[in-house]
Formats: structure tokens, sequence, C-alpha cells
């Protein structure tokens, strides 16, 4: 059974964003949309379900907020999520009469971007099934990343909740790569040297299996061979040998015969 992907939808009157989002997250599986304003998505709407909505709140004509509050009239369970580099008292207050999703800075990392779909998605999986059109948005607050330093929370709290990870992850990841990268050369220098060497075993080795087969063959003709030239050495042994036993054998009845005729006297 195919799994339908999910479809998100972009508005952003900058197609570099449109174009990030597409890249990003259709190597993610997602279906992505783009729009280039207000009336555009609200027309791709019309014509689609969308699972989730990212729109820039600064466009020309119609803003982001007013297409949040245009898409909960149609559309109440699919979450809104607004890019922005704007965010002020006012812009929050109508964005949570508009029940948008959350607020993402640009400019947005890709891990960004993927975390915070994923968010989305999982508030309106987990609502879905208890919401009816005429229901209150299903929206939470996806992701906080106000600019503003009196509203935003602390460095850490803010990567959590955008799915970012922290600085000191971020640093160690940095140095991954720069060790990797530096580390490459030598792996390639390392695979040139042992080539030959892996080469001229595998040369060897095709060359001594057909002799080991050949002495696996034979192993039974040279086993009869040794048999039939030890046969008389072992006959000669008992020969050499059986006296002795027999002569053994004699003495310790005659010594056990010994030993009984007192008991009975």
């Amino acid at each position: 059974m195919k799994t339908l992907r999910k479809k998100v939808l972009v508005v952003d009157d900058d197609p570099v964003i449109g174009r990030s989002f597409d890249r990003v997250l259709s190597e993610n599986g997602y279906e992505v949309s783009t729009a280039s304003d207000g009336p555009q998505a609200l027309a791709r709407i019309s014509r689609g379900d969308y699972d989730v909505v990212f729109t820039d709140i600064k466009m020309p004509g119609m803003d982001g907020l007013e297409l949040a509050e245009r898409i909960r009239k149609t559309r109440p369970w699919v979450p809104v999520v607004i890019i922005t580099g704007y965010g002020t008292p006012a812009n929050e207050a109508r964005a949570g009469a508009a029940g948008v999703a959350g607020f993402l800075n640009k400019p947005l990392s890709p891990e960004t971007i993927v975390s915070s779909t994923r968010a989305a998605l999982r508030v309106i999986e987990g609502g879905k099934a208890r919401l009816e059109p005429a229901a209150a948005p299903a929206v939470l607050l996806v992701a906080v990343a106000e600019a503003r330093p009196e509203v935003a929370p602390p460095a850490p709290l803010v990567a959590a909740a955008a799915g970012e990870a922290p600085p000191e992850s971020r640093a160690i990841a940095l140095l991954k790569s720069t060790g990797l990268f530096l580390a490459a050369p030598f792996v390639g220098l390392a695979y040139i040297v042992a080539m030959p060497f892996v080469m001229l075993g595998a040369l060897a080795w095709m060359a001594v299996r057909p002799l080991a087969n050949r002495l696996q063959a034979i192993t039974p003709f040279l086993k009869n061979v040794g048999l039939f030239f030890a046969a008389p050495f072992v006959g000669l042994a008992y020969v050499i040998a059986f006296p002795f036993i027999g002569a053994g054998m004699l003495l310790w009845r005659a010594a056990k015969a010994l030993r009984k005729r007192p008991e009975a006297e």
C-alpha cells in the first residue's frame, strides 16, 4: 500500500524561499507547492487539500496574517506557520487571534524547516480525529523564534522548540565534519596503498584454490597407501608383543590361584 505524501504549501514573494523549502522537504518525502502571494495561495487551497502552510508575514497586498485568518475560516484544521523577521506585539496578538501555529525567523536552516514541518503535522494528526470544520483551529505553538529581547526565551529553549541542536551539539557536528574533511585524503591514500596487496591476495587465492581441490581429491588415496605400508609394522608389533601379553596373563592367573589357596585352608 503506497503511503500518501504530506502536502506542504509555501507562500512567499521571494522565490528563493520557496525553492529552499521545496528542495529540503522534497528530499524528506514531502510534496511541496509554492505561491507568490495570498490570493494565489487561497486559490491553490480551494483546489486541493494541504497538511501545513508556511507563509511570509510581509507580502504585497495580502500579508501573511490576513492569509492565516482567511485559511482559518475555510480550513481551521490546517496549521499555519508564519515566516518572519518582523516580530511585533501587534503581530503576535493578531497571529494568536488568527490561530497561527508559530513563528520562524529568517534565515532558516534545513533542520529548522524539517523539524517545524514535522511538529506541525504531529499537532494536526493528534487532533484531527476530534476536529470538525466549525471547531476551533487545530493549532499549537510549533516554534517560538521572535527576535524581541523582552519576550524571547533562553537560547537553549528556542533551539529545542524549533527542533535545532543546541550550540554544543552544533560545535561537535562542525568538528566532526572538519575531521572527516581532513581525514579524507589519508583514507584515499590508504585505499591506494592497500589495493595492490588486496589484488595480489586475490590472485594468490585463485591460484591456490585449484591445488587445494586436487589435494582434497587425492587424500583418500594417500590414506590407503599409508595404511598399506603401515600394516606389516603393525603386524610385527602384534607378533612381538603377543608372547609378553600371554606370559603376563598366565602370571596373573597363577598369582590369583595362590592367593585363594590360603583362604580355602
